[in-house]
């Protein structure tokens, strides 16, 4: 089949790392930017603007599609970037139990103190998504 219909392996599940935070950043910055432009642009033609929605077929607690294919064992329990566009510009991130379970949860601090890279907080993402 075609790769650009069906993505290749190695591109659906890649780990949650600082860089794929800096990089969700990036994209808020740039699209609170952009969204001045298109505002001030839109009040002089009076245009609506189009809203991305989440996919139905990834929501939280829904399993998987078989068409993402299957986890990595190492990859199970662990936080992943979101397949979903919708999320793409969202600090958040997912990970996925045996069961191929969604689950998201957010990258800001939690308690203030426990980043989304803090091995206490992965050990309690663990315990959440154990079935």
């Amino acid at each position: 089949m075609d790769p650009l219909f069906w993505p290749s392996e190695t591109n659906r599940f890649r780990r949650f790392t600082p860089e794929s935070l800096a990089a969700i950043e990036e994209r808020i910055a740039n699209k609170k930017k952009e969204q001045v432009k298109v505002k001030e642009k839109n009040k002089e033609q009076g245009v609506e603007e189009d809203k991305l929605t989440p996919q139905l077929d990834l929501k939280i607690c829904k399993t998987l599609p078989s068409l993402y294919g299957d986890i990595p064992a190492e990859l199970v329990g662990e936080p992943l970037e979101d397949f979903d566009p919708y999320y793409s510009d969202h600090k958040t991130f997912m990970v996925l139990n045996k069961r191929r379970t969604i689950f998201r949860f957010s990258a800001t601090p939690a308690l203030f103190i426990f980043g989304p890279f803090n091995p206490v907080r992965k050990k309690a993402i663990k315990i959440l998504i154990h079935s």
